[in-house]
């Protein structure tokens, strides 16, 4: 079966790639590949209909600009595809996040990946600032929330360092099925992984939230971490850029948040805030 290869120019990256992603599943495409000026997203040529890109709300919207080519292949193969495309990362000398076809690194902590087409491997700034954040506290013994956890390496970190026991939710079916993978991959029995939104979280109570999301999303839901964080808790947030700091920290302050850390990258802010 031939496809349909869209090669996808974006500017700014993110969050336009990941809602790109999102939308044009709920199309038909069935497979994606992230690079360093957006994506590349894969659809059967008899599965494509025109016009169905006319109502997908981030190629229509004034915040984004995204162009793109398109052309037919004959059958992908899809580890080839994905392996082109992905590089290990290390992350402050301690942590690297890898495909089974990488070699080991001599790390403290080695998160590997499946090669599929995900976003959540490290690469962007804000997950690479999350693992920084995970990197430099202490997780023993504490319970977690991976929120809008993607590939779940935030996740599968948080574990390695001790926690117990950490939730992770993903809104996206193909996050929750690769996640679940992922959690396989790295015997990471401490994680359960639920599909669906913040709707989910009533009732529980966590040490620690983690959520790398985009700022629409966190404003409307820090209330509802803030009600599931234990006194004295944490909360990671990242998906936003460092000028949308001040809007991020008014809302958690009105939630009993007060700001402890901030982390920059490629004006992406991660920012922590301990709840009173």
């Amino acid at each position: 079966m031939n496809y349909l290869e869209f090669q996808f120019k974006i500017e700014p990256l993110q969050p336009a790639s990941e809602i790109l992603i999102a939308e044009l599943g709920n199309v038909g495409f069935e497979s994606f590949v992230e690079n360093e000026e957006g994506i590349t997203a894969y659809i059967q040529v008899n599965e494509f209909q025109e016009g169905s890109l006319k109502d997908i709300y981030v190629l229509n919207s004034d915040e984004f600009e995204i162009s793109y080519t398109t052309s037919e292949i004959e059958q992908v193969n899809w580890n080839s595809e994905w392996e082109k495309n992905f590089n290990p990362i290390i992350v402050d000398n301690k942590c690297s996040v890898r495909a089974p076809f990488h070699v080991k690194p001599e790390t403290e902590f080695d998160i590997v990946i499946e090669p599929k087409m995900s976003f959540g491997t490290g690469h962007h700034a804000t997950t690479h600032m999350m693992l920084q954040h995970i990197l430099k506290d202490d997780w023993r013994d504490l319970s977690v929330l991976d929120m809008g956890c993607g590939t779940g390496v935030l996740a599968i970190l948080a574990g390695m360092k001790g926690a117990n026991p950490i939730d992770a939710i993903d809104i996206d079916n193909w996050c929750y099925l690769n996640t679940m993978e992922n959690v396989e991959r790295n015997n990471a029995n401490n994680i359960s992984v639920y599909e669906g939104t913040a709707a989910l979280l009533e009732g529980r109570s966590y040490d620690r939230i983690i959520a790398n999301i985009n700022r629409n999303i966190l404003l409307e839901d820090i209330s509802v971490y803030s009600q599931c964080l234990k006194s004295g808790g944490k909360l990671y947030l990242s998906g936003f850029y460092v000028e949308d700091i001040p809007m991020i920290e008014k809302e958690c302050n009105a939630n009993n948040l007060n700001i402890e850390a901030t982390l920059d990258r490629e004006n992406w802010a991660a920012v922590s805030f301990t709840k009173v």
